[in-house]
């Protein structure tokens, strides 16, 4: 469940991501709009969230590096 939150928050950040660049070139000649603001606020947001959760993943054990990764095959037991 901790996988799909970190990549749903991951996808936010892009979502987010985009939406400021386009803000960006559609507000250029509007110098009072706030929406590109808004944009890096939402960003940056989702960015503290996706940090907390990847945080939250290692102090709980849920998500692991090293030797005791999924990828390396061969699982280590705790003695």
């Amino acid at each position: 469940m901790l996988k799909i939150i970190i990549v749903v928050l991951l996808l936010c950040v892009i979502a987010s991501l985009g939406s400021g660049l386009v803000f960006l070139f559609k507000d250029t000649d509007k110098p009072d709009s706030r929406r590109l603001w808004y944009a890096l606020g939402v960003r940056v947001t989702f960015a503290t969230l996706l940090i907390l959760a990847i945080g939250y993943g290692f102090y709980t054990g849920e998500l692991r590096m090293g030797i005791n990764a999924p990828w390396h095959g061969i699982p280590q037991q705790d003695e």
